[in-house]
Order: C-alpha cells, then sequence, then structure tokens
C-alpha cells in the first residue's frame, strides 16, 4: 500500500487550467482516468487526509505509486480525451458501463449497390443504416417479415444472390413476392434502391404518408372493379399497421429522444435507455456497473452518454436526450453532445407531460434491472469468495489468489510441443491475458523440462517489466511468446510478429504495447497451476527459485485422483469433491487443457500440410494450385523438366528454375498406403489436390496421436 504524500507533485507543479489526469500503479499500469475543469484544485481533493476521502477513493490513491496529466484548451477537449484514455487503458477504478447483452440492430446496408435488410450486432459500418438496438433478433424478423409485403427488399446474402444471379432463378422470397428479385433483374439497381429508402423511411417514423399512398390506391383498385389488387393492397395495409402496433405510440408529437435513468446505490447503478423515434419506442438497453469511486449521478450519466454515444455521429445522436440528473457542469457535455450530431442537441431533465411519464417507466426498468443483476451477482460473488478462500486455506496461503494462472503441456507423441497458459481474477477467466509458448529449448518428450522451461520463461518477463525496461525483447531460447488468446478461444499460431486480439501487428520481437495497457507478463499471480504431479511441480518451484521469486505459491492438480501438490511435500493434499475450491481448481486446470490442446492441434495440421512448395520464395497459393492443377501431383512436377514447367501460366523461367532446385533438394517422401487396402497410393503425402489442400495418407490412429 503506497503514501500518496510519496509522489505528490510540488506546490505550484500543477497548472490551473482544464486537462486530464492519471493515476498509475507500482506496475505502471493506469489504474484511474480522470478530467478537470483545474487540475490544481481537482488532484489536491485527492492528497489531503486519508481519513477524509471516500473509501473506494482512499483505496485508490493508496493503490497509485504516481499520477500524471495532460493540460488541453477546453473542457469539451477534457471530455473528448478522457473517453479516449478510458476505452485504450481499461482503468479498474473508472465507472465502466458493462452492457448487459450484445443488442442487434435492423441494418439496411445502403453502401452496397442492392442493398439488403438485415440483422446486426456488434460495431457500425460506414454508410450501413441501423434502427434499434432490439431486445431480441427475432422481434427484428417479425417486423421484416411483415414490411417485405410492401417493400420487397433484399434480404438474402451475396452468395446466395450470386448464385440467383448465374442460374437466372431467384430464391424463394422472389417467388412468393416478399423480395423484388433484383438478382435475376425484374428490378433495375435505381428501382431497388428506391424501395429500401422507402423502407428506411417508414422505419424512421414517416408510417402515414405510406399507408394514406396504400388507401388510395386500394380504393382506385376498387373503382375499377380490380378487386384482387383491392384485396392485396389492404393486406399490405393490414401489414404495415400491425408492425406499426408492435411499437405503440408513447410520445404524440413524433419526437425523437433517448430516455437515460438511473436506480442506484452504494456499490452499484443500473443504467436503462429507451430510444424513442418517431415517437414510438423502437429499442431499450441497459448496462451495470460498480461504484468504484464516489461519484453523483450527474456524474454516472455523464459516463453513460460518454459510453452511449463515444462512437456515434450524426443521427444516431437524437435531437433529445433526457436524463435524471444533468452532469456538472452541464455546457462541455452539451457542447460535446452537438458535436457529435452536427446540429444542436437538447440535454434536460423531464418536468411534466408525456416525456415526465415516460422517464417515470425508464426509471422502474433501471430499478428492475438492478434488482435482477444483484440477485445474480450475491450468487456469483458468494460462490467465488468461498472457493477461493478455501484454496487459501488448503494451501496455506496469506491470502486468497486472487490471480491464478494455470500452464499445461501439450503434444504428438514428442512432436509440436507447446504449452499455454490461463488466468483465472477473482475467480473468473481473463481470456485477454491467455498466452501461449512453442517449446524449443530441446527436443522430445519431456513434460518436466517443458513446464521448467516455460514458467522460467514467463517470469523472466515479469522480472524485465518490474524493472520498467519499457520494451519486451525476443527470447534467447527461440519460439514466439506473449501472444494474446482470442476471446472466442479460436487461437493462431504465435510468431516473430505477434497479433494482438484485435489483428493488429505489433512488431517484431514481442509486445511493445504503451504503459499502462492490461495486456503483459508484468503481472504477478498469487498462485501458479501447473497440470499434474509432484515432478511437475518441483520443476515449477525451481524454475521460481532459480529466478529469484519467492512470493509466489505453486501448487499441481494431478488428473487421476484430483490431488493437489505441494512443492517438497510427499502427500498430496486432499480436498472434498464438494468442495467449491476443487471445482474452481479443476476448471482452470481444464482451460489451461483446452487452450494448449487447441493451439498444438492447429501447429500439427499446419505441419501436415506443409509441402515442398512452400519453401520456394515469391511463391504464392494461386501458382502453386496452377502448378498442381497442370501437372496432376506433386510427383510428376519434380519430374518434369524446367521448360515444361515455364509452359504453366505465370511461371516464368527464373520461377521455374528456383521451383525444380527446391524440388530436388526435398528428399521424396515415403510413398502413401491405403490402410484398408494395402495399396500403394499414386500420389505424395503433403501432394495438394485439385482444390490446393494438401492430401495426407495414413492410419488414422497415427494421424490422430495421444495429446498430453
Amino acid at each position: 500500500m503506497a503514501d500518496p504524500s510519496s509522489y505528490r507533485p510540488k506546490p505550484g507543479e500543477i497548472p490551473d487550467s482544464p486537462g486530464v489526469y492519471r493515476f498509475r500503479d507500482e506496475h505502471r499500469r493506469v489504474i484511474y482516468v480522470g478530467k478537470a475543469k483545474s487540475l490544481r484544485q481537482r488532484l489536491a481533493n485527492y492528497f489531503q487526509d486519508l481519513a477524509g476521502l471516500h473509501p473506494r477513493t482512499r483505496s485508490m490513491v493508496t493503490t497509485a505509486a504516481s499520477v500524471e496529466w495532460t493540460v488541453v484548451s477546453t473542457e469539451v477537449e477534457a471530455l473528448q480525451l478522457e473517453y479516449s484514455w478510458i476505452k485504450e487503458y481499461d482503468p479498474r477504478f473508472n465507472v465502466k458501463y458493462r452492457d448487459d447483452k450484445s443488442y442487434p440492430y435492423l441494418a439496411v446496408t445502403m453502401n452496397e449497390e442492392y442493398p439488403r435488410v438485415q440483422v446486426m450486432r456488434g460495431h457500425k459500418k460506414k454508410g450501413v443504416r441501423y434502427f434499434g438496438p432490439y431486445a431480441h433478433a427475432w422481434a427484428i424478423r417479425d417486423t421484416v417479415d411483415l414490411l417485405l409485403r410492401v417493400f420487397p427488399v433484399r434480404t438474402c446474402s451475396a452468395g446466395v444472390f450470386k448464385n440467383a444471379a448465374r442460374t437466372g432463378r431467384p430464391c424463394l422470397l422472389g417467388y412468393i413476392g416478399k423480395c423484388s428479385a433484383p438478382c435475376v433483374d425484374r428490378v433495375s439497381a435505381e428501382e431497388h434502391r428506391e424501395l429500401a429508402d422507402e423502407f428506411c423511411d417508414f422505419m424512421t417514423g414517416r408510417t402515414n404518408t405510406y399507408i394514406r399512398r396504400l388507401e388510395k390506391q386500394m380504393g382506385e383498385a376498387a373503382e375499377e372493379m380490380e378487386y384482387e389488387r383491392a384485396a392485396r393492397l389492404r393486406d399490405d395495409i393490414e401489414a404495415l399497421k400491425k408492425a406499426m402496433e408492435k411499437n405503440a405510440v408513447v410520445l404524440a408529437d413524433a419526437t425523437d429522444a433517448d430516455l437515460i435513468a438511473v436506480a442506484e446505490d452504494e456499490l452499484e447503478a443500473a443504467v436503462q435507455i429507451f430510444h424513442v423515434r418517431g415517437g414510438r419506442v423502437r429499442g431499450q438497453r441497459g448496462w451495470v456497473t460498480d461504484k468504484v469511486e464516489e461519484i453523483t449521478t450527474g456524474a454516472l450519466v455523464e459516463h453513460a452518454l460518454q459510453q452511449l454515444y463515444g462512437e456515434e455521429t450524426g443521427d444516431a445522436v437524437p435531437k433529445e436526450v433526457l436524463v435524471p440528473a444533468l452532469p456538472d457542469p452541464v455546457e462541455p457535455v452539451q457542447e460535446w453532445l452537438t458535436g457529435r450530431r452536427g446540429s444542436n442537441v437538447s440535454l434536460r431533465i423531464p418536468q411534466r407531460g408525456d416525456k415526465k411519464a415516460l422517464m417515470e417507466t425508464v426509471q422502474r426498468n433501471a430499478q428492475q434491472a438492478l434488482v435482477l443483476h444483484k440477485t445474480k451477482r450475491a450468487s456469483d460473488l458468494t460462490t467465488r469468495s468461498r472457493a477461493l478462500e478455501e484454496i487459501a486455506d488448503a494451501l496455506d496461503l496469506d491470502s486468497a489468489p486472487l490471480r491464478i494462472e494455470c500452464y499445461d503441456i501439450s503434444h504428438l507423441q514428442g512432436d509440436d510441443v507447446v504449452a499455454s497458459m490461463v488466468v483465472f481474477e477473482d475467480g473468473l477467466a481473463r481470456k485477454s491475458e491467455y498466452r501461449r509458448f512453442q517449446i524449443k529449448g530441446f527436443a522430445g518428450q519431456d513434460d518436466v523440462r517443458s513446464m521448467h522451461e516455460v514458467i522460467t520463461r514467463r517470469f523472466r518477463r515479469y522480472l524485465a517489466e518490474k524493472e520498467k525496461t519499457g520494451e519486451w525483447t525476443e527470447d534467447k531460447d527461440g519460439g514466439a511468446e506473449g501472444s494474446p488468446g482470442a476471446p472466442t478461444g479460436t487461437e493462431t499460431p504465435a510468431g516473430p510478429d505477434v497479433i494482438t486480439a484485435s489483428g493488429a501487428p505489433v512488431g517484431p520481437g514481442g509486445l511493445t504495447e504503451d504503459d499502462g495497457r492490461p495486456k503483459k507478463f508484468a503481472y504477478p499471480p498469487q498462485l501458479v497451476v501447473v497440470d499434474g504431479g509432484a515432478p511437475q511441480v518441483a520443476a515449477a518451484r525451481r524454475a521460481l527459485d532459480e529466478l529469484g521469486i519467492d512470493d509466489i505459491a505453486v501448487c499441481g492438480l494431478a488428473k487421476r485422483l484430483e490431488e493437489v501438490w505441494l512443492p517438497g511435500d510427499d502427500d498430496p493434499v486432499i480436498l472434498p469433491r464438494t468442495s467449491e475450491g476443487l471445482y474452481l481448481l479443476q476448471r482452470v486446470r481444464d482451460e489451461a487443457h483446452r487452450f494448449a490442446i487447441t493451439y498444438q492441434r492447429t501447429k500439427r495440421s499446419k505441419r501436415f500440410r506443409s509441402s515442398p512448395l512452400d519453401d520456394v520464395p515469391g511463391l504464392g497459393d494461386t501458382r502453386k494450385q496452377a502448378l498442381l492443377k497442370h501437372f496432376g501431383s506433386l510427383k510428376k512436377l519434380r519430374s518434369a523438366t524446367i521448360d515444361q514447367i515455364c509452359e504453366v501460366p505465370g511461371i516464368g523461367r527464373k520461377t521455374a528454375e528456383t521451383i525444380a532446385a527446391a524440388l530436388a533438394q526435398a528428399a521424396p517422401a515415403a510413398p502413401a498406403v491405403n490402410t484398408a487396402t494395402g495399396e500403394i497410393m499414386e500420389e505424395e503425402p503433403g501432394t495438394m489436390g485439385s482444390s490446393g489442400e494438401p492430401v495426407t495418407m495414413g492410419a488414422p490412429d497415427e494421424r490422430r496421436g495421444q495429446e498430453t
């Protein structure tokens, strides 16, 4: 626990101007970001007598080890910079609203030649018009199904559209009149876009225009005794009215507004938002947050506005935002919202009438959401806390292990040896901090030696970060480490250039992210768990001792009897089968095993797909497929002359010579055998088929192998 006076800036150092400040802990992680109209006055509040601070503020300033600030010109700039840094650093002491679900939107892809109506989630794309969010995807599909009678816009995927255009036959919706079938030129691109525009107009609330137009056409058809056409128009009108009934009118003046309500107690707060467009409730969403600092309702509203509109522009920001309390001061926030929209935005508290009545409804939803969240969270927190306490008691730890790291080794009969590291914080998986290792310090199968290497490499990085070198260097023993595990669990092989979870390369030699990012080996665990028994535990403990680390506990979990092994003990610790602590250790171990197996299988499949052509510089997949298609097999390509190779389109003489040399150096693999008949196959293992995929023969048991 740090003393705030140890890093308090000297008097006069802090400027008396608007700005944004950051508190960092001893590991240089950003733990809090704030903004202020006057940095000097705001920061002075943190460096007073600890007894006078709110408990959560006191916890923050004693966790911090330094403070820094950036001066800006206006409060609006401070608001924008604060939002950017909170998104970038994810500080643990800031208010962070957790969206309780990924809400679906009704999207119209106006950026395509033939706009498509579909359900979309996630980040919004430029050129796509969004309506919602909706609580359920089925609600969107029901609405679209009704509207397609009147606005038969394309809903099919690109593959279905291209296939229909190729065959000249539309899909089922085209036959039943719920698609105008632009794929087979029933309507032109311009006519189809007009339909999409009318669909969007209807969804934005301009409903009466289309209903009056259809009613007029129905009357004209009846006068002309075209009763079948009049009946179809009647059904279209009923479909539109039914779609409108799904969103009842709540504000009679066709208001476009977002209503935000907050329900809070001393520890948590829930936010509910109703999206009203054209006087109708078009969507609803909610967030929940832990109140890790002393904060007012107005400040909670300000953070909610940042979360809601931080990445929105134009009409996505409504003309009117109704809130239960105004931020203090309100002018910078209102100016920021106006800038996001591009026109004036009214931010106010409803005082009377329909808007106040609707705000009360939103408030009741927020209160119910908070009660429901606390009911679920209480059970989860109680169980996780009991599990951590049981582990601490069983292993004789000084405190509950809030951060647990687990390691597992995986290989295929000694080949493709890899290791995994998974992280659990407060009993929950932290997938963004998963890591993978390639074992390259030696060859062959030796789980104990592999475990020693992995633990050494991981905590060597920890010591390097602890010394604040500011940069990770490539491991001397070879192998890439430090690539984050994908949140979805679909890991990709690590290499010298590590790829982050977002897909952005971070440069050779490992991760080189800015200080404060939670993506490094700088976090020490309280407990290291290894998958195995006494030998693996001893190897892990020996690796830590060699590095001079004596404040991290180590244990192992053996699969056979689920025994917990401690370093130096002849007998294991036996936890009751009903123990929450044992269940948590099993979940951690099983997750490490899953992560290691997935990575090992990825490496194995990549090795099986290898071909001598992979070593030819400048030869891509297209030309490799052309070569295999021309010659039929790798064996025939190997026996071809340079002149014959040059006959393949795209292959010049220099490239042909390189290919011939590479194939001559590569030793022919053993002939493939059909294990069912004993027949020697013509193709060689590793040969690509007509699709460009390698063909690998062999016994099923040999291909599958035993994974550990």
